[in-house]
């Protein structure tokens, strides 16, 4: 495209300056220009339609995943994430009681401590 416009600058002062210039030479150069656009126009067609394609594929792939979380976590004969869930409770529970042990023995022998000074 780039040379069309320097050959059509050429050509437009060519016209200008030369009264003998023939003007069918512009026009012949204006169908080139023509094609070049269409091309342009056709490359930028076919790119938004693998744009809108990959967006179709991407949202089925988006609900396809979604579907197999679904039903991964709905599964009642092998639910592991609710496992896996009740064991960190299990585990959560597990280490406040013992947290709140040992800061109750703190609290006790601090106590004393006080008490005995």
């Amino acid at each position: 495209m780039e040379a069309l416009i320097s050959q059509f600058t050429f050509l437009s002062d060519k016209a200008l300056l030369d009264k003998d210039y023939d003007p069918f030479t512009i026009e012949d150069l204006m169908k080139l220009f023509e094609i070049e656009s269409y091309k342009a126009w056709v490359a930028v067609e076919l790119e938004q339609e693998k744009e809108v394609e990959a967006e179709i594929t991407m949202q089925q792939a988006e609900d396809h995943f979604d579907w197999v979380m679904d039903n991964s976590l709905d599964d009642d004969d092998d639910d592991e994430f609710g496992h896996f869930e009740e064991e960190l409770e299990r585990m959560s529970k597990a280490e406040t009681e013992m947290r709140y042990s040992e800061g109750a023995a703190s609290s006790a022998i601090a106590s004393s401590k006080v008490h005995s000074s």
